[in-house]
């Protein structure tokens, strides 16, 4: 105590019903509007990455292309591209380090589908069946395909 005064706790630090209450409703708003936002855009990313990988599937056929003159079979299939096929054709000239690291899956887990020669490139076709793992569809559950990007 200094002279008279005494100590009561009031006037101590903390916050009142009402001030938490406000802080609430502002995260909820800032939330309500950035919440959606979010949300909309992971299937737009997967989407990408899934057209990204198929354009990296398209430049390593190229380069297995390049070395032994054609492109895997579909029976050979994208495991082509990790080690060398041994049924025919056989490849002449295989990288020694091959020409990816692994097969890669798409983002929803799946294999990517791929014909040679295509369907609708006289080559190959690279595709993946999206979100559903089934052919057709729309939007997230569209299919990505090599012949339309």
């Amino acid at each position: 105590m200094v002279g008279n005064e005494r100590v009561t706790g009031r006037g101590e630090a903390g916050f009142t019903l009402i001030e938490v209450v406000v802080v609430i409703i502002i995260l909820g708003l800032l939330a309500s509007i950035v919440v959606p936002k979010i949300v909309g855009r992971t299937d737009t990313a997967k989407r990408t990455t899934a057209e990204v990988t198929i354009k990296q599937l398209e430049n390593a056929l190229k380069l297995y292309r390049a070395d032994n003159g054609f492109y895997p079979t579909t029976d050979q299939g994208l495991e082509a591209l990790v080690s060398k096929p041994s049924s025919t054709p056989t490849p002449l000239r295989y990288a020694d380090e091959g020409y990816l690291d692994k097969v890669p899956t798409d983002p929803w887990g799946n294999l990517y589908i791929y014909l040679s020669p295509g369907m609708h490139n006289p080559d190959y076709d690279i595709e993946s069946y999206g979100a559903d793992g089934e052919d057709g569809g729309e939007g997230a559950f569209g299919d990505i395909e090599s012949w339309n990007l």
